[in-house]
């Protein structure tokens, strides 16, 4: 029925938000995605091939996705079907295929576009496969999340995935000149509100024409409105920012990496996104205790007991207070001596242990709490470290079948360099005795 309102021009007079009105009717107005439309964008070059194939679009929100799967179908001639899998099920999508394939008997295409395809199903993703591969349906999913992670592999086989970047500053700026040429008026923003706008948009071509209909309502005849007054007008828009997708685990990556890789002023930078997106601190803080242990390990052995230490702070004082805990802590580790050789002598004695069974200790190590097992050779001729020269004793506690192996080598770095002259002293000693047996 309202696609009958709006044939009939009856919608003209009703209010539209400002990015419907601005919506680009050429794939060349499209801002920021000159990777795909541009001249030698990759969807000019499937358009002149004359072949488009189904495809997904993957990237953040505000970018175009919708727009553009829109000029694809005028371009191509295809029939636009648009649907959320947010509200669709599988009884929705027989009904859109049965609709597809009705106006293919009449020689009319159909070009579906899904938006938020990630929220589908295995089901649900497996019912589009037999219509995309007959050619019912010219599949456009549209996903915020990683296809990779979010989608199944029958799925990406038959489809192209392309990327949408988010909208550079430049982009932005382009939006807005346009938003003011289509109100004809000017945004009543001085040059640094103006900038601060651009940023508060985060990427978002959406946002920022929004956040820009906040402005022209709230701005009276002749104001001129400055950074402090924006803020106070149009709040903060949160960034984008889900804990439970990728962005969640791009910026943890971010943090420890920039911790392996001594670079303080990153640390903290990366910590800041996350403490302003609202991330639950305390995986931060599981985060800091993990680094401490696998990339610095005992090149500084201090550095595990800050990372638990910012943990308990938190714990105590809570936020805002206890952040600044979580701060020293990710600066300490940043500047720490780094080592991994922990980390790795630990995964190396754990394929040791899970290849080779289980072998028993030699006798000697083994304590002979009953006569049976003193006359069994349990613990017989086991020297008391404490009572030795050196308080070393030298003796093989390995398995017999085994051998002794070589696990942990220590850094020349921080606290290990001491860590591995005493290993090389221990190993002559044992050399020593050893031979003087």
């Amino acid at each position: 029925m309202s696609d009958l309102f709006a044939a009939a021009g009856l919608d003209q007079g009703a209010p539209r938000p400002l990015a419907d009105r601005l919506r680009p009717e050429r794939l060349p107005d499209v801002v920021g995605q000159d990777h795909l439309v541009g001249p030698d964008g990759a969807l000019t070059r499937l358009l002149r091939s004359g072949s488009l194939g189904s495809l997904i679009f993957w990237g953040p929100p505000g970018t175009g996705k919708t727009t553009v799967a829109r000029l694809l179908a005028g371009e191509t001639d295809l029939h636009f079907e648009q649907i959320s899998a947010i509200f669709s099920g599988v009884g929705d999508l027989k009904k859109v295929f049965e609709a597809a394939r009705n106006r293919r008997r009449t020689g009319q295409g159909t070009l579906l576009f899904v938006d938020e395809i990630h929220r589908f199903n295995r089901a649900q993703l497996d019912a589009f496969l037999p219509v995309m591969e007959d050619g019912t349906i010219t599949l456009i999913g549209a996903t915020t999340e990683n296809p990779s992670f979010e989608l199944n592999a029958a799925m990406l086989s038959r489809a192209r995935v392309l990327v949408f970047r988010a909208l550079d500053e430049a982009a932005i700026g382009r939006l807005l000149d346009r938003a003011e040429a289509v109100t004809g008026k000017p945004l009543p923003l001085d040059e640094g509100a103006r900038a601060n706008l651009v940023r508060m948009a985060d990427g978002d071509g959406r946002a920022a024409l929004t956040l820009a209909e906040e402005v022209w309502r709230a701005a009276r005849p002749g104001e001129v409105f400055d950074a402090a007054a924006l803020g106070d007008i149009v709040q903060r828009r949160a960034p984008i920012y889900d804990k439970a997708q990728e962005g969640h685990y791009n910026l943890i990556s971010a943090l420890h990496k920039t911790i392996r890789g001594s670079d303080p002023d990153a640390a903290l930078y990366y910590l800041c996104r996350m403490l302003d997106a609202g991330e639950d601190r305390l995986f931060i803080a599981r985060r800091l205790v993990r680094a401490a242990i696998e990339d610095i390990g005992l090149a500084d052995p201090q550095a595990l007991v800050v990372a638990n230490a910012a943990k308990d702070a938190f714990d105590f004082l809570g936020s805002p207070e206890g952040e600044l805990a979580l701060a020293q802590a990710a600066v300490y580790l940043a500047t720490a001596p780094k080592s991994n050789a922990l980390y790795t002598a630990y995964k190396a004695a754990t394929k040791t242990a899970q290849e080779n069974g289980s072998l028993a200790p030699p006798k000697t190590i083994l304590n002979a709490p009953t006569k049976l097992m003193k006359r069994q050779g349990y613990g017989d001729g086991y020297r008391y470290d404490h009572d030795e020269p050196d308080a070393f004793s030298g003796q093989d506690y390995w398995p017999d079948k085994l051998g002794r192996q070589n696990f942990y080598e220590p850094t020349e770095r921080g606290f290990e360099r001491d860590v591995g002259r005493r290993l090389d002293w221990w190993d002559k000693l044992r050399r020593e005795r050893r031979g003087g047996e």
